[in-house]
């Protein structure tokens, strides 16, 4: 491995973490600066395609959601040139908020992530998030987008 690939691998790990600090703190414009215009994405609601339809899901389930944390781990990025892809753990907490504030989800998941170098940024490409399982009640998520229906 060279000190590129190493630096490459530091860039992204470090791209995926300021993604998930972004939607804890519901930085949205921050969300946009890392991930590309025409991104594509399947959250476990279905095909998504642009960076907007990716934000405007995750907002659909965040902004009415209380405080939540989204932990990544067990980080493999392989670089090919100016693309890369990466898997990562995601084990992610979501508290409850208002009438729902004793309510709490959990899911374990796996990241698995496409990466565009523009210039000297790495910004995501695709993202196809692997739910492993849940606990806990949806309900203390926002609604979701109108084409998704949790599981029963």
């Amino acid at each position: 491995m060279t000190l590129d690939d190493l630096l490459t691998e530091h860039a992204i790990t470090r791209t995926l973490t300021l993604i998930a600090r972004a939607m804890d703190d519901r930085d949205w414009s921050a969300l946009d600066d890392l991930v590309l215009a025409d991104a594509t994405s399947d959250l476990g609601t279905g095909e998504l395609h642009g960076r907007a339809e990716f934000v405007a899901t995750i907002r659909s389930f965040l902004d009415e959601c209380g405080p939540t944390q989204h932990l990544l781990g067990n980080v493999v990025v392989d670089v090919d040139g100016d693309r890369a892809t990466s898997r990562a753990y995601v084990s992610d907490m979501h508290l409850g908020t208002g009438d729902h504030a004793d309510l709490t989800f959990r899911t374990l998941g796996d990241y698995h992530d496409t990466w565009v170098r523009q210039g000297d940024t790495w910004r995501l490409a695709r993202r196809v998030k692997h739910n492993r399982g849940h606990v806990g009640s949806f309900a203390a998520l926002g609604p979701g987008p109108q084409r998704w229906s949790p599981r029963p």
